[in-house]
């Protein structure tokens, strides 16, 4: 494993263990949602109910992909992405016909603390991301601004921490509500992968996730922590009525008590999140229809998910029927990548020999050529809806 993804070195052991502690959550939840027309003339994006909803009031399920990298290359001195952020790589995304994209973010790089060069944070790094997004918008995709590094104090934030800092969370969800609350486009996703209180399901662990240490329950962290609460009432204090979307506990893969301990929001604009990989305790459409359907009655976006072709296919399917918006990780051509076969996929080349981490590459380059497995799955999959809808998902 890579340098520069050294802080998702222990996720897959904990995340096992957090989805193997899911417990059911019945009831139903509503068909294939319809397109976003090509029509609409404003993107946007809004809860209503269990649904989201364009500006017309037509149902959008998200399906699209995660752009690594804004959380690493900052800190580790040598970018802001990794990869290209202009037009034509946003130009290949959408030829997927994807209909989103999540930005995972480093708190450090955009606020500019604890030593991280002004090449690569502060205003270098959030006019970068501002760029971005109107790029993604420009090209019909929405954005999902994403919380995924954090640290608390003067340590350079370089990995995942269980929970949000108080030290700084709550001020960077201030500038990027502040940054994004006229783009109704643009999604807020709080904090990438919860963990409170060592991984485990309790009513502890959910209040700490609910109230931080305003709550008194987070014992586990050796920091102040922030709570959910506390940063939906962030994002609202700016102004911002943008879609604010809450990861479960468990590495966002627990979701059982999230409709009770779901943070008070006055717009009604919450969304549940959920991380969904081959490696964790939930794995079949059993397991789905049993706890992912009707949480809190808000729509559930499944905001990470892979990695096999098979599993990609499967878990895509089911979340078609569900209603379930969900995002492939990741866009992201990884060193070590993959050997290209000079047999096509439609007008692209497949790469045949990923060895991006264990297959988690979409791609081999940024024209958007698929690794194969995962990435030819999920681009034929996405193909197909386009085709079945005439237009894109």
């Amino acid at each position: 494993m890579s340098t520069k993804r050294s802080f998702r070195a222990n996720r897959v052991a904990k995340y096992v263990i957090g989805l193997a502690i899911l417990t059911t959550v019945a009831a139903t939840w509503p068909g294939i949602a319809a397109a976003v027309p090509k029509s609409t003339p404003v993107l946007s994006i809004s809860v209503h109910g269990h649904r989201l909803v364009n500006g017309s009031g037509q149902t959008v399920q998200l399906r699209g992909v995660n752009r690594d990298g804004t959380e690493y290359a900052c800190v580790q001195g040598w970018g802001i992405f990794d990869g290209p952020s202009d037009a034509s790589s946003v130009e290949a995304i959408a030829s997927w016909h994807a209909n989103a994209v999540r930005i995972p973010m480093n708190e450090d790089c955009w606020l500019g603390i604890n030593g991280v060069d002004a090449q690569y944070g502060g205003a270098n790094y959030q006019t970068a991301i501002e760029k971005y997004v109107k790029i993604l918008n420009k090209h019909g995709l929405y954005a999902i601004l994403d919380l995924a590094v954090v640290d608390p104090g003067t340590t350079l934030a370089t990995g995942e921490q269980p929970m949000p800092d108080e030290d700084h969370s709550p001020a960077f969800w201030t500038s990027v509500a502040t940054a994004f609350k006229s783009d109704p486009a643009a999604l807020f996703d709080l904090y990438n992968e919860p963990d409170p209180e060592d991984n485990s399901d309790t009513p502890q662990a959910w209040e700490c996730w609910e109230m931080g240490n305003a709550g008194g329950t987070c014992t586990d962290e050796s920091y102040t922590v922030a709570g959910m609460q506390e940063l939906v009432n962030t994002v609202r204090q700016t102004g911002a009525t943008n879609v604010i979307m809450l990861g479960g506990i468990g590495y966002a893969s627990v979701l059982d008590d999230w409709s009770a301990y779901a943070p008070s929001d006055p717009l009604g604009q919450l969304t549940a999140s959920f991380h969904n990989y081959t490696f964790g305790g939930c794995t079949t459409s059993t397991c789905w229809n049993a706890n992912l359907t009707d949480i809190g009655k808000v729509p559930l976006i499944t905001d990470e998910f892979g990695v096999t072709a098979s599993y990609t296919k499967t878990y895509a399917n089911w979340a078609d029927s569900a209603g379930v918006s969900y995002l492939a990780w990741t866009w992201d051509v990884w060193q070590g990548g993959c050997e290209t076969s000079s047999s096509p996929a439609g007008d692209r080349t497949v790469a045949t020999a990923c060895t991006c981490e264990s297959d988690e590459s979409l791609i081999s380059d940024y024209n958007g050529s698929p690794c194969a497995g995962h990435g030819v799955a999920y681009m034929k999959h996405l193909e197909a809806l386009y085709e079945q809808t005439s237009g894109p998902p």
